[in-house]
């Protein structure tokens, strides 16, 4: 199996979340850029399995977290950080941690609202 058969097609490919557990990490990781959008709505099928299995990526997801965290989408962002990142390990934190920061303490209007600020600070706390 190769990883391109792990990135669902749509957001009811649940069969393409199964494979990608099956294929673990790291063979994965190549995928985590193509994964990461599928949690743009935690609504949709594929998220919740799919934020289950991302932590499992350890430090590898943490350049497609960062480039995410920088985005404009402040849904996304609440999302990753209430799905995605509590199940990150204590040494990824700490790595996101300057992220972190920026997004409790300098939020845009946006992740206010959408409350990123308040998430961010839970995740602060347990460092």
């Amino acid at each position: 199996m190769n990883y391109t058969d792990c990135i669902p097609t749509t957001k009811f490919d649940t069969a393409a979340i199964a494979r990608a557990r099956t294929l673990g990490f790291p063979a994965l990781e190549p995928a985590l850029p193509d994964l990461l959008p599928w949690l743009k709505d935690m609504n949709w099928p594929v998220a919740p399995p799919l934020a289950e299995l991302l932590p499992k990526a350890g430090p590898a997801i943490i350049p497609c977290l960062r480039s995410a965290l920088a985005s404009d989408d402040a849904i996304w962002k609440y999302w990753l950080l209430t799905e995605v990142c509590p199940g990150l390990a204590h040494a990824c934190l700490v790595e996101l941690s300057p992220d972190l920061i920026r997004l409790s303490t300098d939020p845009t209007n946006s992740e206010t609202s959408e409350r990123v600020d308040e998430a961010a600070k839970v995740l602060l706390s347990r460092l």
